[in-house]
């Protein structure tokens, strides 16, 4: 009895990694492959829609669709500078603007 569990929770992971591949694949994604892409709820994602704070078309008003690049931009905006580059920067601004 336990290998057929075992088996079942190996057939389960399978199937999740290969709908996560096939959700890679797609180009252009509807609303909930978009909250499983981006890990959101439902409710979250209908409010960044209604605010117009994410990307996302709505060609005939009702059903939502979302451009998987345009989400990964999305996704990466407001980047946190680390410190390390910061001081690099900051290095390299007093080594090329030295005062008068």
């Amino acid at each position: 009895m336990s290998n057929e569990i075992l088996i079942l929770e190996k057939l389960d992971k399978l199937e999740q990694k290969i709908e996560a591949q096939n959700l890679l694949m797609k180009e252009v994604l509807n609303f909930n492959d978009a909250c499983n892409y981006l890990d959101i709820s439902a409710s979250h994602l209908y409010k960044l829609t209604s605010q117009k704070s994410i990307p996302h078309f709505c060609p005939q008003g009702k059903k939502l669709y979302f451009n998987r690049t345009e989400l990964d931009e999305w996704l990466q905006r407001n980047r946190q500078t680390p410190t390390d580059e910061i001081e690099t920067m900051a290095a390299n601004y007093l080594l090329t603007h030295k005062r008068k």
